[in-house]
């Protein structure tokens, strides 16, 4: 089904962003010009791209349960993991920014909203090696695939969590005295985003990225972004069309960003 919500959205980001020559933050530059810009070394992680190719390739046929509004899959049974990859998996161009965001946060707790088959929790832990990431998935059978393809990368620092986003957010949040990075991904819904944003809110720190996946899926998910870019704790966001960045530098002067990728 066509999105016209999203086409329209993308016309009016294309006619407002900007590249980093018409940025004047020094923060956001650096941001733009050292990470979001610097995507000409794509030799890393290169068994996760083939791990994709496989799954693409994938015919076993899996019972879904417990996804998330937006997802292509909610209301539908079971799918073949193929059609999982092809409909959910982040694109490589994609999944390759949120690793070097990850990175440049040199974070040692991460959070993850949808894990769906592994591949952008892959990058996470890649990026954050010494990081406890800590992912949620609602579909208990798409966890599972998952936790086998996190083990067949020989990625030890991660634990998945099955169950609702609503139950287990609050859970692992009490366990933590402060979070330095978020991506919220798997509930397109306006009233759930702001929910976890505003539950995520007293464990962030001054140096805390949320990444908030889908900012334009729909009108409800828009009206969420433009809440939470507007909270006076938030100082700097930036918005890429696919994804938001959130931050809270101190001694930041509040701005907010439309930066073409």
């Amino acid at each position: 089904m066509l999105n016209t919500q999203l086409i329209k959205a993308f016309i009016r980001h294309i006619l407002t962003a900007k590249t980093r020559h018409g940025v004047h933050s020094p923060f956001v530059y650096s941001l733009i010009e050292d990470v979001i810009y610097k995507t000409k070394d794509k030799s890393d992680n290169k068994d996760i791209e083939l791990l994709r190719t496989k799954l693409l390739k994938d015919n076993r046929r899996v019972a879904i349960t417990d996804l998330g509004a937006g997802s292509m899959l909610s209301n539908r049974k079971e799918k073949p993991v193929k059609e999982i990859a092809a409909g959910l998996l982040k694109a490589p161009r994609l999944a390759r920014l949120i690793y070097r965001l990850a990175r440049h946060q040199n974070a040692r707790s991460v959070i993850e909203l949808g894990t769906c088959l592994g591949l952008t929790t892959a990058y996470l832990a890649r990026a954050a090696p010494d990081a406890d990431v800590i992912s949620i998935e609602g579909c208990p059978n798409i966890a599972a695939i998952a936790a086998q393809n996190l083990n067949s990368l020989a990625i030890d620092n991660v634990r998945i969590l099955n169950g609702n986003f609503d139950t287990l957010l609050p859970r692992v949040l009490s366990e933590m005295d402060t979070v330095d990075l978020v991506f919220i991904d798997g509930n397109h819904r306006k009233q759930a985003t702001l929910d976890y944003f505003y539950q995520i809110l007293p464990k962030a720190n001054e140096n805390t990225l949320l990444i908030f996946d889908d900012i334009y899926w729909s009108k409800g998910m828009e009206e969420a972004w433009n809440e939470i870019k507007s909270n006076p704790k938030v100082t700097v966001a930036v918005d890429l069309f696919w994804i938001g960045l959130v931050y809270f530098k101190k001694g930041q002067a509040k701005e907010d960003f439309n930066i073409r990728f």
